[in-house]
This record gives C-alpha cells, structure tokens and sequence, in this order.
C-alpha cells in the first residue's frame, strides 16, 4: 500500500525500532523519547520534540495539549512505554490528531516485548488550517 508520507514514517518507525533493540522494553517513556531524539537527529529526521499544539473548537483555540514529537511538520508521534496498546491509547491518539487538525499519526510503544506502532490517519482533517511551529528542537542542516 502507498500511504500518504510513508517515506517520513518509515524513517521515524526505523529510528524507534533502533533505539528499541539497543534497549528492549522496561524504561520509562522519558528514556525512550530521550533515545528518540538522538536517533531521529542521526538519522536527519526534522523534528519538534514536545511541542505545544492548539486545540481547536468551531477554528477557537480552547487549549493546548502537548504531543510527544511533531516530525518534519506534519506527523504527529506519540509515544508509550506500556506492556500492551489498548483502546484508549488509540482513541487518546486519535482525538490528538483531531484536535490538533493534523492528518497523519504514529503510535509507538516501547514498553512491549517486541516495538508496536500504529499508523493513524485523521478523516476530519481540514488542509487549509496549517500549524507552523515556532522554535523547533531540531532541524538538519539542508
């Protein structure tokens, strides 16, 4: 199948599964987006970690919620470090996507024997709302 930024995901699911076969399962989410970082940034993936995204209502900012990493402007990564993925990781990461009107997601989880992720695709997103990050964490040299 050819999903729409599939070459972004991939780099992104590559990094993760990376740092997860140096470490396996059994850290906290901090050791693993930390680990994330470097690898993303060795491997040139532009990336915003943590970053703050409105939350919209009727196009009204009504909040912010903060998102693990925002890659390369236009995927949103969320990740876990949790035995197993259930429902409610889904539904959370979905609702992000919704909220933050972006089209594309990764739900990663290192706290699993083997790495899960889940690609995300928002159906109510709406490409004339765009988000344009203000102080990126990293940006590879061009």
């Amino acid at each position: 199948m050819d999903f729409k930024y599939k070459a972004i995901t991939e780099k992104i699911i590559g990094a993760a599964m990376k740092v997860h076969s140096t470490h396996g399962n059994g850290f906290q989410e901090v050791i693993y987006q930390r680990a994330l970082v470097l690898q993303m940034q060795a491997d040139n993936i532009s990336f915003i970690r943590e970053y703050n995204m409105p939350v919209l209502y009727l196009e009204q900012q009504i909040g912010e919620r903060r998102v693990d990493f925002f890659v390369e402007d236009k995927i949103c990564v969320e990740i876990k470090a949790i035995i197993n993925l259930e429902s409610v990781h889904f539904a959370q990461s979905r609702n992000y996507l919704e909220a933050f009107n972006m089209e594309i997601g990764l739900l990663i989880n290192f706290g699993a024997i083997s790495l899960q992720f889940k690609r995300l695709t928002n159906p109510k997103h709406n490409p004339s709302i765009i988000h344009h990050p203000q102080n990126p964490t990293y940006l590879p040299k061009s």
